[in-house]
């Protein structure tokens, strides 16, 4: 506990009258043509040496970085989901800080495209959960990853049933039902879009990450998946001395996102090692204001 007070105060936490910016809507940039929110998975190390809790991460984005739009990801709240308490709280810390509940990344839960359906099953309704969580926080989206096994051809039919069958659901509490390039098959542009493609539901779409395409061409798999985006992660790992992204050419990058006519919020997702996270985090906001005027 201590090593987490004192973790908050060297943040600048305990500073008082500081300003706080008006809440945000999902997905609908105000001043630019993006507003930038900030990735939980950005401060994963923090979060699991337990200097900081879930609880604190919308007043520490507000306070530290200037950020009011937040991602949560499940694994530091796991068994919260059904915690209404708990669930009040965060919104009470959120909208105190004048913070959006953006998304929650959801992992974990089982492989939505496995090929045994009985597994296949469990995996879809371990998600709803979090998509009540979503709806409670105001959260516009849960995120969620297409992995199975197979060829692609069957991967993708097994995924396109669970991914339909969250979308129905998500409908009802208006949650969008978005899926991230996150290894495997889904680290395919042109699969994962066709994936998006067949399921046809407007609450199902993508969230194109910069850094997650591996094998496939970066540039080329946002473009594939900007048309059904919902929202855009952008990874960051290391800067040179311009503050440029030396895996990422952010202006290309962004001119894709931009030409698409995304209109939203672009999340940091810093995973960077030669830089503490802090920094990290402060290095990707500066470089992502340089596109506010695109």
């Amino acid at each position: 506990m201590n090593s987490r007070r004192t973790f908050l105060k060297n943040l600048g936490l305990a500073t008082a009258g500081l300003t706080m910016a008006p809440s945000l809507d999902l997905f609908a940039a105000k001043k630019s043509w993006f507003e930038i929110s900030l990735a939980q998975w950005s401060l994963h190390k923090t979060l699991f040496k337990g200097d900081l809790k879930n609880i604190d991460f919308p007043e520490l984005a507000a306070k530290k970085f200037g950020i009011y739009g937040v991602e949560y990801v499940n694994q530091f709240f796991k068994d919260k989901a059904k915690d209404m308490t708990y669930l009040k709280d965060l919104n009470h810390r959120a909208k105190d800080n004048g913070v959006k509940n953006v998304l929650i990344m959801v992992d974990g839960e089982g492989n939505l495209g496995d090929a045994d359906e009985a597994k296949r099953k469990e995996a879809v309704e371990n998600h709803y959960k979090w998509i009540d969580a979503a709806a409670f926080l105001g959260c516009g989206a849960i995120r969620v990853n297409a992995a199975g096994k197979g060829t692609p051809e069957e991967v993708k039919n097994q995924v396109v049933h669970s991914l339909s069958t969250l979308a129905d659901y998500g409908k009802k509490a208006k949650i969008n039902v978005i899926v991230e390039n996150h290894g495997g098959i889904s680290s395919h542009g042109d699969w994962l879009s066709d994936v998006l493609k067949t399921v046809g539901k407007k609450n199902c779409g993508s969230l194109p990450d910069f850094g997650n395409f591996y094998e496939y061409d970066r540039y080329q798999g946002v473009i594939d998946l900007m048309p059904y985006a919902k929202g855009v992660s952008a990874k960051t790992h290391d800067f040179d001395a311009s503050g440029n992204e030396t895996k990422v050419d952010y202006a290309r990058m962004m001119k894709i996102v931009k030409d698409a006519g995304f209109r939203g919020y672009v999340g940091i997702e810093y995973e960077g090692s030669n830089l503490s996270e802090v920094d990290g985090i402060i290095a990707s906001k500066k470089l992502l204001e340089k596109f506010k005027s695109l």
